[in-house]
């Protein structure tokens, strides 16, 4: 398997974690460090696996039921670090209420030896559409 493929792959892994609201799988995803980082819609920048993990625990901990539909989904890699970038087109059941949505996410992953492991996730609400030409 090539890199781009083994990235998918991981990226995969992640979204499959993030829909079973599962911590010890979103724990196998993420790098541990004290440099990987997380921005979730609304959220400010969490540092460090210590503050991400609180993250996952806590949306975890409040959403009944999440589903992701990938769209617009790009895959790039360079030396040891591989980036998706994609649209999250999101169904999801929070506090009894059902909402859809769509978020842009990037997620970058670093090769180890543990494989491809996810060392930033950002994710962003659109706002909009693109800004107007000049």
């Amino acid at each position: 398997m090539g890199d781009r493929e083994a990235i998918e792959a991981a990226n995969a892994r992640f979204y499959r974690a993030f829909e079973a609201l599962d911590l010890e799988q979103m724990d196998a995803v993420w790098a541990h460090g004290s440099d990987v980082a997380c921005v979730h819609p609304g959220w400010p920048l969490l540092t460090g696996w210590a503050s991400v993990r609180a993250s996952w625990k806590a949306i975890f901990d409040n959403t009944a039921e999440i589903r992701f539909t990938l769209g617009d989904v790009r895959v790039a890699a360079c030396g040891g670090l591989g980036w998706v970038t994609c649209t999250e087109n999101i169904l999801s059941q929070v506090r009894g209420q059902v909402s859809v949505t769509s978020v842009l996410a990037t997620n970058i992953f670093e090769h180890g030896p543990d494989g491809w492991l996810l060392v930033h996730h950002h994710a962003s609400h659109i706002l909009g559409g693109p800004p107007a030409s000049p």
